[in-house]
């Protein structure tokens, strides 16, 4: 892993990096408390399509994370998006040219969705294999739309998740069916949320989504409003639910 800048804002230390993939290399941030305090928890944070991992809602949540509960953050960028882009620029935080791509890419490479899991797994193995990550216990996962399209599958695979945030994503689209057979293995601690006036992702197909999910303490929070239009306070409630389940996650370990 090489880092490429390294930045403090108030009490959170923001770093990028990059790792090298079997396909190239796979750009990342990293958010961890400045002040040298280590963390007994890591989020993974899936951006949605059209952003990458630094844009503003990516790095506001990573940001709380580590002021109100101490966790760790990584987020990598996804397929066709942030630095995997020739034509990347950070004065941008969405773009329409990566989203269409994304779709694109979506609907007509098979290996897309077991690429990006393969991208997390590796992501995680780089990241808690650092001896400032050694006091980690739990990791958890955070990511809606492009965010669980693709990381769906990831925490479906990945035993040491313990607790997800999904949501903005129904039973539809080009993998529908991959993307129902891994819900049903999901078991752990999750919370859905979806968007009631969901323009891109009708809200019956999040709701059968909801249902398809095989664990036993889920959470479905619907709230009015269009795709990216999520409140500040569903954030706030999410990262509440990740401390929370990834906290008593620890304690049944202990």
């Amino acid at each position: 892993m090489e880092f490429e800048s390294d930045e403090n804002h108030g009490p959170v230390r923001e770093r990028t990096a990059s790792i090298v993939g079997s396909r190239g290399l796979v750009p990342i941030a990293i958010w961890t408390p400045g002040d040298g305090q280590t963390s007994r928890h890591l989020v993974l944070v899936g951006h949605g399509a059209g952003g990458h991992k630094r844009q503003e809602y990516v790095t506001a949540l990573a940001r709380g994370l580590v002021r109100r509960y101490d966790m760790a953050v990584v987020s990598m960028d996804g397929p066709v998006h942030g630095e995997r882009r020739v034509d990347f620029s950070t004065n941008s935080n969405e773009s329409t040219l990566p989203f269409l791509e994304f779709v694109q890419v979506w609907s007509n490479d098979e290996t897309l969705t077991n690429n990006m899991v393969d991208d997390w797994h590796l992501v995680l193995d780089e990241v808690l294999a650092r001896e400032e990550f050694a006091d980690i216990v739990n990791v958890g996962y955070w990511g809606l739309s492009m965010g669980t399209i693709l990381g769906l599958p990831f925490v479906a695979s990945e035993r040491r998740i313990a607790a997800c945030v999904l949501g903005l994503m129904g039973l539809t689209g080009p993998t529908r069916e991959r993307i129902a057979a891994d819900a049903s293995t999901i078991m752990i601690p999750t919370m859905f949320l979806v968007q009631w006036d969901d323009e891109l992702f009708a809200r019956d197909d999040a709701f059968s989504l909801f249902d398809r999910l095989g664990a036993s303490d889920k959470q479905l929070i619907a709230t009015p409003g269009r795709h990216g239009e999520v409140t500040n306070e569903n954030f706030h409630r999410s990262g509440e639910f990740l401390a929370d389940r990834l906290g008593k996650s620890e304690n049944l370990t202990k």
